[in-house]
């Protein structure tokens, strides 16, 4: 069971919001559970369990899943069935990128609706549970075809329509992608990734996600806040091998940007992810945790009051080189 007692970081639990039209209240750091699925190292059921446990005793109850992350939903299913359904908030996917599981054998970027549905009761199968809170498409290569008649949209509509999920959505990087299932105004939730953190804010530009969510009252989930470990306090060359990162502008930029944070006395992660968190349109980050040491330094990082003047250095950071 939920251990209420366990003490809090900081002395408080994590702050939460209303994840847009949903309704739904989240916290504003929502668990990525890929970060306990063996894909950044083993981490036994037990320990999954455990940290799982800490992080609803911490406020951190909304748990954002997916079949192509290793094993995570076992074990996510482990934690689930010990605690109340209604205590917990779960978003899935329905992946439609290389890296599908067996069960997703079927479901390709041309999906039928039918396709969608069989998935997703599957995994819900595999969950123990009888609904998703969210559903998002995942990573599909072309969204046109999803948008298709009797497609992977469609599908996630009639999930909706049997119960299924509540609320559907995507989760991907492209921008247009993102744009033109926004124009259809056929959903509730959006992730969107790698446009919007302290080396890159192109979501924020005029007209851009952050713009078009926020006229819809979209609920939105922002990835790579930390731009998987390098916005961070850990050794770069572990944060870069661990999240195959590859780009040399940004490794240039994280390497600058290490040195101000060093300079100043402050930590990246807590600046990284705050700096999130302080647009409203966001209203959660999703961010792995390995173990509950991780979990912990963000919950720290997300909560450390920070003064006004490290915003001021940051945006003239920003201005120095974000500029070049």
């Amino acid at each position: 069971m939920i251990d209420k007692s366990a003490p809090y970081v900081c002395g408080a639990r994590v702050p939460r919001r209303i994840w847009g039209g949903t309704g739904l209240s989240v916290p504003v750091l929502s668990f990525g559970t890929q970060g306990f699925g063996n894909n950044f190292g083993i981490v036994p059921d037990e320990e999954a369990t455990a940290l799982m446990m800490r992080a609803i005793a911490l406020g951190i109850n909304h748990f954002d899943c997916a079949l192509c992350y290793g094993d995570s939903m076992l074990k996510l299913a482990r934690a689930l069935r010990m605690i109340p359904r209604d205590s917990v908030v779960i978003s899935g996917r329905v992946c439609m990128h290389a890296r599908r599981s067996p069960l997703q054998s079927g479901i390709t970027t041309a999906a039928k609706a039918r396709d969608v549905v069989r998935d997703v009761e599957e995994q819900l199968g595999l969950l123990g549970i009888n609904y998703f809170d969210a559903l998002l498409i995942h990573d599909p290569d072309d969204v046109e075809s999803t948008l298709s008649p009797n497609g992977a949209l469609d599908g996630l509509l009639a999930c909706k329509d049997l119960g299924l999920t509540h609320w559907i959505g995507y989760g991907m990087e492209p921008a247009d992608f993102h744009k033109k299932v926004l124009q259809t105004g056929k959903v509730d939730v959006l992730l969107h990734f790698n446009d919007y953190h302290l080396l890159r804010q192109t979501a924020a530009a005029p007209g851009g996600i952050l713009d078009e969510a926020s006229k819809r009252n979209i609920g939105v989930m922002t990835g790579w806040s930390i731009l998987r470990g390098l916005l961070t306090d850990a050794d770069i060359k572990d944060a870069t091998s661990r999240g195959g990162l590859t780009d040399p502008n940004d490794l240039l930029l994280a390497q600058q940007l290490r040195l101000w944070a060093a300079d100043n006395n402050v930590s990246l992660l807590a600046v990284a992810i705050q700096f999130c968190l302080r647009d409203a349109r966001i209203h959660t980050v999703p961010i792995g945790s390995a173990s509950i040491a991780e979990l912990e330094a963000n919950v720290r990082a997300a909560t450390l009051p920070l003064p006004k003047s490290v915003w001021d250095q940051l945006a003239e950071w920003q201005c120095t080189f974000l500029s070049k």
